[in-house]
């Protein structure tokens, strides 16, 4: 974080940090108390919720029909899919149990975890961050049982109605999507890979655009702990203090991802083998349609052959 952010951020959350001295303690100084809440996180609970309180609104606001379309025209410039609203995954973030919880929190790697769920635009920003789900569930049951979830099902989360792809007005106007792995089911408005090994060419080029533009999730999450180590290791804290850490951190994420950082800050990761989930029928010919796109030479890209 350079001095200009660190004076940025000091700013805007300062006055909830501030406390009134004492005749017994002297009131530790905000700038102080910050640089210690950055370092750790974890040690200062107060800097989390003053960093949700006071920015969540400009750093990680409620998406809309503006904001999703810019999304999906960053996603077209910077990874070649065309009406995507984000890749969407979740993240375990491995906890102390917590007391008399049980097996609640208990995952299938035997630790407790939290899973968060987020969706990330083309340029590695959170643009929903979903917590307070326990680790027992996949990332689609997830995601089923999330504001997201069920906003995406209700048509209640502002998403632009239905548009061509790019140059190809002869295949119909198309639904703004998702971008998720083998976890999530296929959906109408959720977009995963062809299940299998033995697919043809053309599938394997749709499953290799779908991975190159979900792969930014992972990305974001790869970022975001790398900054904050923590995510590296077990947290003692109650659960829902880990849920308030977790959106403090991704909207510093976003704070520190200035328009400069703007760039493919990691490589793109190869396609992996995916496995089955059952879906819909009309998702199913939506996808179809995608897969037809990205093997047109509208949608096409010079290099996706050599890529699978």
């Amino acid at each position: 974080m350079s001095a200009e952010q660190m004076d940025e951020l000091l700013t805007l959350i300062g006055p909830e940090l501030t406390r009134q001295s004492t005749t017994y303690r002297a009131a530790i100084d905000p700038k102080q108390r910050l640089a210690v809440g950055l370092r750790a996180l974890i040690s200062v609970h107060m800097v989390c919720v003053a960093i949700e309180k006071v920015m969540m609104e400009k750093f990680l606001p409620r998406p809309t029909e503006e904001t999703w379309r810019e999304v999906a025209k960053g996603f077209w410039e910077n990874w070649n899919f065309p009406n995507c609203l984000g890749a969407i995954d979740g993240k375990h973030v491995h906890i102390q149990a917590p007391p008399l919880s049980g097996s609640q929190y208990f995952n299938y790697k035997n630790t407790f975890s939290i899973v968060p769920l987020a969706l990330v635009d083309a340029d590695y920003r959170f643009r929903i961050i979903q917590v307070g789900d326990f680790s027992r569930a996949s990332d689609g049951g997830v995601h089923a049982g999330s504001d997201l979830g069920r906003g995406m099902e209700s048509g209640t989360l502002h998403v632009p109605p239905s548009a061509p792809l790019p140059c190809a007005a002869h295949l119909g106007d198309m639904p703004y999507v998702m971008v998720g792995d083998a976890a999530f089911p296929l959906k109408p408005y959720l977009m995963r890979p062809y299940p299998g090994q033995n697919l043809n060419q053309s599938k394997r080029i749709f499953n290799y655009r779908l991975s190159r533009a979900r792969m930014v999730v992972e990305n974001a999450f790869g970022i975001l702990a790398s900054r904050w180590r923590i995510f590296y290791r077990k947290i003692n804290l109650l659960p829902q203090n880990v849920d308030t850490l977790v959106v403090a951190a991704c909207i510093l994420h976003n704070f520190l991802l200035a328009p400069r950082e703007n760039q493919r800050m990691l490589d793109d990761a190869p396609v992996r083998n995916m496995g089955g989930n059952r879906a819909s029928r009309v998702a199913c010919i939506l996808r179809d349609i995608f897969c037809t796109f990205f093997n047109s030479p509208e949608g096409s890209v010079s290099w996706q052959d050599r890529m699978v």
